[in-house]
């Protein structure tokens, strides 16, 4: 890195020339690093200790950053350019899951490449809100009904490939990425509207479209008692941890449900009610405060953004987090249906870390590009 020149002095880079160098946002930066050290000391308790597991999940966040770093380097007309083929690619990816894919608790989400095994409903998440933005891009806003029609048609086929693994909880994740961006290219209500009066009225085919076990959720959101050892232990389990932790919370390590093995999933998709019973009230409204700060520096990001595409990406991706927080949080205190969806950056598992640390990568790239830009 080049030293920098003041009159006749010469100084040493500072931090902040550092992180501009490698287009590294630094609110974002902190706040991510803050929520997954959190995630690491959290996992150490809600994994019995397990040091394999927390060095594992170590790693993976680790190359999730450096993910992030180098999709921050390309400008986000690059990103623009490339939607398509990825969409593209991805969709396929997708279908040989369908095909070829490993099953895996009844559900058949993994294709195994021999030396690489992943999920590709993961890339899908950035693909999708991606061409739906570079789509957008191009045309008058707010979109007219043929507009609409294709870009919910993006929408809906990798949903509907999806949900076919099945995977209800990514289905819905990428739904709400698609709508966000839709939203911000000037969705009109009465379109919105209509659309939540279509979804209603289909409501009894959509039931039956359900998996028996996706209905037998449903029905325990509704009466948690009707299987209190079966379908609905737990989010039974889940929130007597949650309300034994009080204000202040039994303290690291302290958990009972978690220690004890009450609580299942405890360490991946429920760990949210090991942070409660651990932490306390305290510790999750700081856990909450760190995901309002990256989806408002999302948003920001996203309001500075010099063209449409980067605006509505940015949008898309940034209101895609706090989704992801909503269900997660949603499902574990008993507000939503438990659908699989993990707690971001705090929950055991690689391919979700690294698909939303590439996602923050390309907003990175929106800000720190607009900053060259604008010089």
């Amino acid at each position: 890195m080049p030293l920098l020149e003041v009159g006749r002095r010469t100084e040493e880079p500072s931090l902040s020339d550092w992180l501009e160098h490698w287009r590294i946002d630094s609110w974002l930066l902190v706040l991510l690093l803050l929520v997954s050290g959190l995630g690491l000391v959290v996992l150490y308790s809600a994994s019995g200790h397990d040091t394999d597991a927390v060095w594992a999940q170590g790693k993976r966040l680790a190359l999730g950053f450096v993910v992030m770093v180098a999709v921050a380097q390309s400008p986000p007309e690059w990103y623009r350019t490339a939607s398509p083929w990825l969409y593209g690619v991805t969709v396929l990816l997708l279908i040989l899951v369908l095909i070829l894919g490993d099953a895996a608790k009844g559900a058949q989400r993994w294709l195994d490449l021999g030396v690489i095994r992943f999920q590709p409903s993961e890339m899908m998440k950035l693909a999708m809100p991606m061409l739906v933005a570079a789509y957008l891009h191009h045309r008058l806003l707010p979109p007219s009904i043929g507009t609409m029609s294709v870009a919910l048609a993006l929408v809906a086929v990798p949903a509907m490939l999806v949900m076919q693994q099945p995977d209800l909880g990514t289905a819905l994740l990428m739904i709400a990425a698609g709508g966000f961006a839709l939203f911000f290219g000037g969705l009109r209500w009465r379109w919105i509207i209509g659309a939540v009066l279509v979804v209603t009225a289909a409501t009894p085919i959509l039931w039956h479209q359900l998996h028996d076990y996706q209905r037998g959720r449903i029905l325990t959101l509704i009466n948690p008692e009707r299987d209190p050892l079966g379908a609905g232990y737990h989010i039974t389990q889940s929130k007597i941890a949650i309300g034994s932790g009080g204000l202040f919370g039994k303290g690291w390590l302290e958990g009972t449900q978690a220690k004890l093995d009450f609580l299942p999933e405890s360490h991946t998709d429920f760990i949210f009610s090991v942070i409660a019973e651990e932490f306390g009230l305290i510790g999750t409204l700081f856990l909450l405060l760190l995901y309002l700060g990256i989806v408002g520096r999302g948003l920001v990001i996203a309001l500075r953004a010099q063209d449409t595409f980067q605006r509505l990406l940015a949008a898309a991706l940034s209101l895609k987090f706090f989704v992801y927080v909503f269900i997660n949080i949603g499902m574990v205190i008993g507000l939503l249906p438990v659908v699989g969806v993990p707690l971001p950056l705090i929950s055991y598992g690689g391919t979700s870390a690294v698909s939303l640390l590439a996602g923050f990568g390309m907003l990175m790239s929106i800000q720190t590009h607009r900053k060259l830009l604008s010089n």
